[in-house]
């Protein structure tokens, strides 16, 4: 169950667990990003920075929300012991399915008051430097206000609300970049606006309870609008008010939020960035962009952050990694794929590059049929190079166990090539030049490290110690290792 409403009901439960850390008089330019990525390689708690210098010291930054799978566990309801391995494994079969069966009974309430209306500016009035914005890499072209946010647009064909993470680069006092890739719903929603002539009416949510921005960065179908989700996660509905400007629905409960319209044909330089793939590899092009309206803000507000970094730097990888392994899982059996064991996107391909599955070999081609599901399911489309395809011996959680039936159970000549895949804007293997852009549609690899089908059978045993006598050897002498011993 859900046992918070919003981010200061979320710190308390965390500190509670003693997954919070509190740290003061940060610098916001590379420091505070750099404390983030620290965290988030050695699996660490929260982090609320206070007292920054240089801004009030009661506004603040919560980075880091989930860095840990106790974090991921309390934001998504789950008994917080659960394993990395269980806490997929029960998203994954009957969870995910049945909270977007009950979404469409979860519409968002609309209210006329809450926290998020404690302070409300408009027009030349809004300032959004006051907030304590970090450059978080040292590169990075600026500072960026939108990292951990939802970015909140609504189709105008279906109506279908739709809350997504894009990244916004902070230009001035009133201007926020809209850098949303290709082929995602927000982007879609921009371009059917922009396609008629329209500007595009935007909500950028900057301060974000974690469990609604935990959906704002995965797939969910396009029918199903986040807020209604998170409400049937909840089991309550999600209160928001009515932008005054937009009409947008704005959670009620929101730290920090502005409304506004992106204009076809309008935009400003953005980028560079360091990027979730670990490089600063987008550049800087020209993007759409929001100018402010009208700023929301609570008292004492906080801003939400999760600066993306190369591999287990990244503070939001493991959740990541973890709620879209769950996502493809689910969508994989529900396209038909019989024997799932498991499947886990790690942190070192950011959650898109690497995909890992295992099963149980069932018919002739079962691994083929697996790999291919992986590639072309909702999740894991986007943004592959990829897909392993182990037996259910191997564990897809250890990838030293995955690279071992790589090398042990695969030929060069077993993997099936997909010329053209969806990529991403920041592709680091595809040189920019002004004359030629980015291909964004990178091919993709599907590798069978499974024993063949038709001898599986007169495959050469391993030569591993049962589980079993694992487990027993290492209860009794588990103490004579100084607690080394940790894999069994």
């Amino acid at each position: 169950m859900v046992d918070f409403r919003d981010t200061r009901e979320w710190l308390d439960r965390a500190r509670e667990m003693g997954e919070l850390a509190v740290i003061k008089g940060a610098e916001t330019k590379y420091e505070i990003g750099t404390l983030a990525q620290l965290s988030g390689r050695n699996q660490g708690p929260a982090v609320v920075l206070q007292e920054i210098k240089g801004y009030p010291a009661d506004f603040r930054i919560l980075t880091n929300m989930m860095a840990n799978i106790k974090c991921l566990n309390l934001t998504l309801g789950l008994p917080i012991d659960k394993s990395l391995r269980d806490t997929i494994e029960t998203l994954a079969k009957g969870m995910i399915a049945g909270w977007e069966n009950k979404s469409k009974d979860y519409p968002p309430t609309m209210v006329d008051s809450g926290p998020i209306l404690e302070n409300v500016v408009e027009g030349d009035d809004i300032d959004l430097n006051i907030f304590p914005v970090p450059t978080w890499h040292e590169l990075d072209g600026g500072p960026y206000i939108g990292t951990a946010d939802s970015v909140i647009t609504r189709d105008p064909d279906t109506g279908v609300v739709n809350a997504g993470t894009y990244r916004g680069q902070l230009h001035d006092r009133n201007s926020v970049g809209m850098m949303v890739t290709h082929g995602h719903h927000g982007y879609i929603h921009r371009q059917k606006y922009f396609a008629k002539g329209e500007r595009c009416p935007v909500v950028m949510v900057f301060g974000v309870d974690p469990l609604l921005w935990t959906l704002s960065t995965t797939s969910i179908s396009p029918d199903i609008s986040e807020l209604n989700y998170a409400g049937a996660i909840r089991g309550e509905p999600i209160p928001v008010i009515k932008g005054r400007v937009t009409g947008l629905p704005i959670p009620a409960n929101a730290e920090i939020a502005i409304e506004g319209y992106a204009e076809p044909g309008v935009t400003r330089k953005e980028g560079r960035f360091g990027e979730w793939q670990g490089y600063y590899a987008g550049g800087v092009t020209d993007q759409p962009f929001v100018k402010a309206s009208t700023l929301y803000y609570r008292n004492a507000p906080i801003l939400t952050g999760a600066p993306p970094a190369k591999g287990a730097y990244n503070p939001y990888g493991l959740a990541r990694s973890t709620w879209r392994s769950a996502h493809v899982w689910n969508e994989i059996v529900a396209a038909g794929v019989p024997g799932v064991k498991g499947v886990w996107l790690p942190p070192c391909g950011g959650s898109w590059y690497l995909q890992i599955v295992s099963i149980e070999q069932r018919y002739g081609g079962h691994a083929t049929h697996a790999g291919h599901a992986v590639a072309h399911s909702r999740s894991g489309a986007f943004s592959a190079r990829y897909t392993i395809v182990v037996d259910d011996d191997v564990n897809p959680y250890d990838l030293e166990d995955v690279m071992w039936a790589v090398c042990t159970r695969s030929l060069p000549t077993d993997a099936d090539i997909i010329k053209k895949g969806w990529g991403s804007h920041s592709e680091p293997l595809f040189r920019r030049t002004s004359a030629a852009p980015v291909d964004s549609t990178p091919p993709r690899a599907i590798v069978y490290a499974v024993k063949p089908y038709e001898w599986r059978n007169e495959f050469a045993p391993v030569n591993l110690a049962s589980e079993e006598m694992r487990k027993q050897a290492f209860a009794k002498w588990k103490d004579a290792f100084n607690g080394r011993l940790q894999i069994i």
